[in-house]
């Protein structure tokens, strides 16, 4: 059962058309993936489902209502989980839980015991009445995904669940999202973050300039990826014009790609390592490391994109 299901949806700002009559679904009970780099209507889609903008066009429905129509139905069933904190700095962990029930219209007593609960199942109950900006940034995170889930909606939607938080924070909160989800909850997780996406996401849509470019499982996508064959290796130093001399010398080498004192060569053929390690010496040029690389999600993110991860991470990072 499609629980979202967009049609020909489109959002234009004066003559700029961000979002492109874009077409995708998203099946009930599933983790669907929401890639793309910055400026690729990632965010205006994500507003668009939630009501935060109006579409210029198509059509939109969520769990059975028109999502245009119907929004403020539909903004009852969803939860909204921002890449930032909405959480009030001076109320304890309790009182913001309790404070976003009430926003939902739940009653006294239904909204201190769903408070309480949420604070036990995020492990959270010893810090409920210390004040929200005395958490950790891990503990603010966990809260914050807490309060979007306070009214048990049909649909979550997670931004950048683990952006800017410790490893072992990260790895709680992608425990959570995936208990979550075995309980029945379907997760929209627009992320940057390749690890997240390959590791909790049924499905995955990648946004480029607008437009769907396309929507697959994470295993169709990581095998279709591992058709190609990748070297990379670790250099000393580059010369402006090795990435062409490199597809010159070899003519099974389809692209050679670098970035941070490391090259990718990308073939649709085998690649044997020596012949590259003799053409690195004869240019002179030492190699610290050499390896046969799996392709996986990230590269195709990449292929699709034409933007490396790393970049983009940094991007996002800069930004908070």
């Amino acid at each position: 059962m499609h629980i979202i299901e967009a049609q020909k949806l489109e959002k234009s700002f004066g003559d700029f058309k961000a979002v492109k009559g874009i077409d995708f679904y998203v099946e009930q009970g599933e983790v669907f993936g929401f890639l793309g780099p910055n400026g690729a209507g990632k965010t205006t889609t994500i507003n668009m489902l939630t009501g935060l903008a109006r579409p210029s066009g198509g059509t939109l429905r969520i769990a059975g209502l028109d999502g245009i129509k119907d929004i403020k139905k539909v903004q009852g069933i969803i939860g909204i989980v921002p890449d930032e904190s909405n959480l009030y700095d001076d109320l304890s962990g309790y009182e913001n839980l309790v404070f976003c029930a009430s926003l939902y219209g739940m009653k006294k007593q239904q909204r201190d015991k769903r408070a309480r609960e949420l604070l036990a199942q995020f492990s959270l109950d010893d810090t409920g009445n210390r004040p929200f900006k005395a958490f950790s940034k891990g503990m603010k995170r966990k809260l914050t995904i807490a309060a979007g889930i306070i009214h048990d909606p049909k649909i979550l939607f997670l931004d950048e669940p683990t952006t800017g938080i410790d490893v072992e924070s990260a790895r709680q909160i992608r425990q959570l999202i995936a208990r979550l989800n075995a309980g029945g909850t379907t997760i929209f997780l627009p992320t940057h973050y390749i690890e997240d996406a390959e590791r909790l996401c049924d499905r995955i849509g990648f946004i480029v300039g607008g437009s769907i470019i396309t929507v697959s499982t994470v295993r169709e996508l990581i095998v279709e990826a591992q058709q190609e064959h990748i070297l990379q290796f670790w250099l000393d130093s580059f010369d402006q014009a090795l990435q062409s001399e490199i597809v010159k010398a070899f003519p099974a080498v389809s692209s050679a790609a670098e970035a941070e004192h490391t090259i990718s060569i990308r073939s649709p053929e085998p690649l044997d390592i020596m012949p590259f390690m003799q053409f690195f010496d004869s240019k002179g040029i030492k190699v610290r490391e050499a390896k046969l690389i799996r392709p996986s999600l990230e590269d195709v993110f990449v292929r699709v994109t034409g933007i490396e991860l790393a970049r983009l991470k940094k991007e996002k990072e800069g930004k908070k």
